[in-house]
C-alpha cells in the first residue's frame, strides 16, 4: 500500500493498519503473545529491532513512545515552544539508542498494561489529526518546525507505517 498524502487516507491507513495490528495479535494464542520471540536473526534481517525487540510487549512500547514523541513535538510546537520530533540528545542518526532506552524504561510495564498504553495514544494521536485540516497536514512549509517534510508525514510515520512494521513482526512471531 502506497504512502498516505491526503488526510483523508491517513486516517483510513491509520486505522487499517492499527485493526490489521490488533487482529493479527488478536488471533495469537494468549500464551504465545506473553513468551519471547525466538527469531532465526540470520534469516529476519539485520535491523538492530530485531534484536532489541524481545515480545510483542516491547513492540507495542515502541509504537506507544513513538505515539509520545509525535504528540509532544506537535503540541510543544504549537504552543511556541521549539522542539525537535526526537528527544534531545538523539538525532537521526543515532535514535537507534533512543529506542534501545524505550525499551529500557519499560522493562517492567506488564503486557496488559502496554496494551492500554497504546489503544490511549492511539486514540490522542488519531485525535489529534482530526484537528488539522488537510493543508495543515500534507501542505508543504505550513509549518516551519516540520522544516522540509509535511506534518502529515510525521503522522504516517508514527501510525500507518509503524502499524505496518509492528504486524510483520509479529506474524514472523506468528510463525515460529
Amino acid at each position: 500500500m502506497s504512502r498516505a498524502t491526503t488526510k483523508t487516507d491517513l486516517i483510513e491507513m491509520a486505522n487499517l493498519n492499527y485493526e490489521k495490528l490488533w487482529d493479527t495479535i488478536n488471533s495469537i494464542s494468549q500464551e504465545k503473545q506473553l513468551v519471547s520471540f525466538n527469531f532465526n536473526l540470520e534469516k529476519v534481517g539485520k535491523q538492530a529491532h530485531w534484536q532489541r525487540d524481545k515480545n510483542i510487549k516491547d513492540v507495542l512500547i515502541h509504537l506507544y513512545e513513538w505515539h509520545q514523541l509525535l504528540l509532544n513535538f506537535v503540541t510543544s510546537n504549537l504552543n511556541d515552544e521549539e522542539k525537535p520530533f526526537l528527544l534531545a540528545p538523539y538525532n537521526w542518526k543515532t535514535y537507534g539508542q533512543m529506542n534501545v532506552d524505550f525499551f529500557n524504561k519499560h522493562q517492567n510495564t506488564s503486557y496488559e498494561d502496554s496494551k492500554d498504553m497504546l489503544i490511549i495514544s492511539h486514540n490522542d494521536v488519531m485525535g489529534l489529526i482530526n484537528t488539522f485540516t488537510n493543508d495543515e497536514l500534507f501542505g508543504k512549509g505550513q509549518y516551519k518546525w516540520t522544516k522540509t517534510s509535511t506534518l502529515g508525514s510525521y503522522c504516517v510515520s508514527a501510525t500507518a507505517s509503524h502499524y505496518d512494521w509492528a504486524t510483520t513482526k509479529i506474524k514472523k512471531h506468528q510463525k515460529i
